[in-house]
């Protein structure tokens, strides 16, 4: 079985028990009208168009002859490159909290900006920090999502 199908497998059972989460959620008759579902409906279609692209691609490339490997899932690269991703994302949520989203986004997508797009540390910061105050933004004042602002004084 290919990466590609493992993932496309992962993300299916991913949202499956992200709906069942959702559909979890008390119904409130007070309040917003879209109610505290929305959101969390609206990340799981996202796990679902991602499946769909994804299903899409190896649709597309069933007809091209897959690479030979020793290893059913490629050689020992991948396999660091997905263990300091995962190791990064444990680390980040370890300090998310104490740090504050700002501050602990900013750093965990700058570490790995600077890993998959090396040398560009200006674009790296910038798209980083400018995304992360965008997006504390948007939760915070647009949405009324408390996030968590740790050390700094907002």
């Amino acid at each position: 079985m290919s990466v590609d199908r493992v993932i496309f497998v992962c993300i299916l059972v991913l949202a499956a028990i992200y709906f069942y989460a959702t559909a979890q959620i008390p119904t409130l008759e007070i309040g917003d009208p879209l109610g505290p579902k929305a959101f969390p409906r609206l990340l799981g279609i996202g796990l679902l168009i991602t499946a769909a692209m994804l299903f899409m691609e190896m649709w597309r490339a069933r007809k091209t002859p897959p690479e030979a490997t020793s290893q059913p899932f490629g050689d020992r690269r991948h396999l660091m490159v997905v263990g300091a991703v995962v190791a990064c994302t444990a680390v980040y949520l370890a300090v998310f909290t104490l740090l504050g989203y700002v501050i602990a986004t900013s750093i965990y997508l700058v570490v790995l900006m600077a890993f998959f797009h090396p040398g560009k540390w200006t674009a790296n910061i910038l798209t980083s920090v400018l995304f992360c105050i965008g997006s504390y933004l948007m939760f915070t004042k647009l949405l009324g999502v408390s996030l968590p602002p740790g050390v700094l004084p907002f």
